[in-house]
């Protein structure tokens, strides 16, 4: 008997096995492909299963989603950005199988409650800020999923100052501007030779200039968009992790002035902003305990 995790992200697909506390082991992960995305998606939850009967599947998916009819859209996947119907992709795959589907924002929302910095936290933002920009939220201390299961998706905010084209259709969203793999497009446009948010990081640590400028112009439009969604939501504390959130100061210190310039109403003056404690893989991590069903912690 087997119980799955899956992390469809905007550049790979993650899966592993889950045991009845939610822990999660024999984690495989293979790169998106540009097309027959099912069919390797497919492959690796066969490899992951290793021929035993799986009886449930947790999957945490990049957004946007639509939970009720079981569909993923992830923007970054364009043969799925329509729409895939990926919990009956895998319930045909793995008939009988209780199958658990949640947007990547909410399952890194139920990973930092169980097991990281949001534990005995009631009303929160949980981010991840990689290639792409996602979030989930605590509501009264239960994971929010809204009508569609898109709630906290904040990479859409719209961030003052930059009209940058957002693969959603719209303009200025935090994701456009933020995102390690907007950074780096940006960086380039500015002359910086590179190819991604964790060589930008890298550049910016050494003293680039035009790296440094890529993470402050980052770090700003982070720190406007979460002061925004803190006003709005009425959370005291934010926590974000993925792989662009380990830039460092080049990263942080302007999202903290951001912060501490917008943040003027007297319910978010001492709004908590702080870096993930949970390796990279929060998300299977919450893909894990909704398969394995686990209650929010008392």
């Amino acid at each position: 008997m087997a119980v799955l995790a899956l992390d469809i992200g905007a550049t790979k697909f993650a899966a592993g096995l889950v045991d009845s506390t939610g822990r999660v082991s024999a984690v495989r992960k293979v790169p998106v492909p540009t097309a027959e995305v099912w069919e390797v998606c497919r492959q690796l939850l066969l490899e992951v299963a290793e021929g035993g009967a799986v009886t449930a599947v947790g999957i945490g998916s990049a957004g946007p989603v639509d939970v009720p009819g079981g569909i993923a859209g992830p923007l970054n996947i364009p043969e799925w950005r329509d729409g895939f119907a990926i919990v009956a992709a895998i319930g045909e795959l793995f008939p009988g199988a209780a199958v658990r589907f949640a947007i990547d924002g909410a399952c890194l929302a139920l990973a930092e409650q169980h097991s990281g910095a949001l534990r005995g936290v009631r009303n929160a933002l949980a981010m991840t800020v990689s290639s792409g920009i996602g979030g989930g939220l605590l509501v009264d201390g239960r994971v929010s999923s809204g009508r569609t299961g898109n709630a906290g998706h904040i990479g859409h905010i719209v961030v003052p100052g930059w009209d940058v084209p957002c693969a959603c259709g719209g303009l200025g969203c935090v994701e456009a501007v933020a995102s390690g793999m907007s950074s780096a497009r940006w960086a380039r446009e500015q002359g910086w030779v590179g190819e991604n948010g964790a060589e930008l990081a890298r550049a910016a640590a050494a003293g680039d200039p035009i790296a440094r400028a890529a993470l402050e112009r980052a770090g700003t439009a982070l720190g406007q968009a979460i002061t925004s969604a803190a006003a709005l939501l009425d959370v005291d504390t934010v926590v974000i992790g993925g792989g662009f959130a380990h830039s460092g100061e080049p990263l942080w210190a302007p999202m903290r002035a951001a912060i501490a310039r917008h943040a003027g109403l007297n319910f978010i003056r001492d709004l908590r902003v702080e870096l993930s404690t949970l390796a990279d893989g929060a998300t299977l991590v919450g893909a894990a305990i909704l398969a394995a069903g686990l209650p929010a912690p008392g």
